[in-house]
């Protein structure tokens, strides 16, 4: 098996803007249901659980191995919440990949410098305390990409 590595600046010579996949998000009308199947059939972890009164959604983090990456559930608390609104449109299923980055507000003023639409002027709260922002799907190729600074 060959071993891929990650270069340390990109062709432009410019640190990479990410340090890792932190999170693929899934949509799910049933948080508990997702969490067993997730525990049960997947052999995942809970890792982490919280309500974010402010983006509508109940959520429970589950830990892929040791690797550090989750599984983000995402559960409406509301039928205005985004998430309700993407299950009803789409279903169930993949909303987003997270991309963890070491500075936030560095890495939004680099997308924007290179023309990507992000959803927030200023970075909101996220998953245990960490600060997001997410690139627009149209300015993403039809991807919700979120960006997570874990706290400090």
């Amino acid at each position: 098996m060959t071993e891929v590595t990650a270069p340390a600046a990109s062709a432009t010579g410019e640190r990479p803007l990410f340090s890792t996949i932190d999170h693929v998000g899934v949509a799910v009308p049933d948080l508990d249901a997702a969490v067993a199947y997730y525990r049960d059939v997947l052999g995942m972890r809970e890792a982490h659980r919280e309500v974010n009164e402010e983006q509508g959604v109940a959520e429970v983090m589950m830990a892929v191995g040791d690797s550090g990456v989750c599984v983000q559930l995402l559960a409406p608390l509301d039928e205005t919440s985004t998430i309700a609104r993407f299950l009803d449109r789409s279903g169930p299923g993949l909303q987003q990949i997270a991309y963890r980055v070491d500075d936030l507000d560095e890495v939004c003023a680099t997308l924007r410098r290179r023309g990507a639409r992000l959803l927030y002027d200023v970075p909101k709260r996220g998953t245990a305390n960490s600060r997001v922002n997410f690139i627009h799907p149209k300015s993403a190729g039809g991807v919700l990409v979120e960006l997570v600074e874990p706290a400090r």
